[in-house]
């Protein structure tokens, strides 16, 4: 029989994944943020199954604070990855308005 870890246990690796990702975004390792994400994704679908009947005030107060971290640690996830995704979105943005104008007036090489 194999058995669940405890949803504490999962809530502790999330937020060390999410200190990770925090430490990758940082240093704009996307590919390594992608991973992290993942990973974390992965916790999250697990602790769906779980609920908060079996957890003492003790745990519950724990859990409370892992969140908070792991929230502290999105916040400042988005803080570095933001700017770079509104790059790509000009980026993007301004090769799909020169497709427009070559399709409307023709290539002018």
């Amino acid at each position: 029989m194999l058995l669940m870890p405890s949803q504490i246990s999962l809530y502790e690796e999330m937020s060390t994944l999410s200190a990770r990702m925090v430490d990758a975004a940082r240093a704009q390792d996307w590919d390594r943020l992608v991973t992290l994400e993942h990973a974390v994704a992965t916790l999250r679908d697990t602790l769906s199954k779980y609920g908060d009947n079996d957890l003492s005030d003790v745990d519950l107060e724990l859990k409370s604070r892992l969140i908070q971290q792991i929230l502290h640690d999105d916040a400042e996830v988005r803080r570095h990855t933001e700017p770079w995704m509104e790059h790509v979105r000009q980026f993007l943005g301004s090769g799909a308005k020169q497709r427009q104008v070559e399709r409307a007036y023709g290539a002018t090489y």
